[in-house]
């Protein structure tokens, strides 16, 4: 059974920062890539960020770029998004998914597996 398992979500103020952590199992983590999505009510599900299996390379959307930070301890089959001067505008759940094959990293349709998703509420 794969399975995917996101924490670490919270209430923060802007300008704060949160670590997301997504627990993986079911599957060897250094085979697959991983990325993170967020959405907010009422929008569709976009990439925040991801990270390849095979040279480690990462991809960030353009609102996150050098703000997030996203990196694997396969060791611990756990993938982590460090959020930094978060905003009102990331406030989303956010999910992290996995795929053997990727074609479009960012793209949601790309990915086999979620998890169930943890909040994110960047508020005064």
């Amino acid at each position: 059974q794969v399975q995917l398992v996101e924490s670490g979500g919270g209430l923060v103020q802007p300008g704060g920062s949160l670590r997301l952590s997504c627990a993986v199992s079911g599957f060897t983590l250094d085979y697959y890539a991983i990325g993170w999505f967020r959405q907010a009510p009422g929008k569709e599900r976009e990439g925040v960020s991801c990270i390849s299996s095979s040279d480690g390379s990462t991809y960030y959307a353009d609102s996150v770029k050098g703000r997030f930070t996203i990196s694997r301890d396969n060791a611990k089959n756990t993938v982590y998004l460090q959020m930094n001067s978060l905003k009102p505008e990331d406030t989303a759940v956010y999910y992290c998914a996995t795929a053997l094959m990727v074609v479009a990293a960012m793209h949601p349709s790309s990915y086999d597996y979620w998890g169930q998703g943890t909040q994110v509420t960047v508020s005064s």
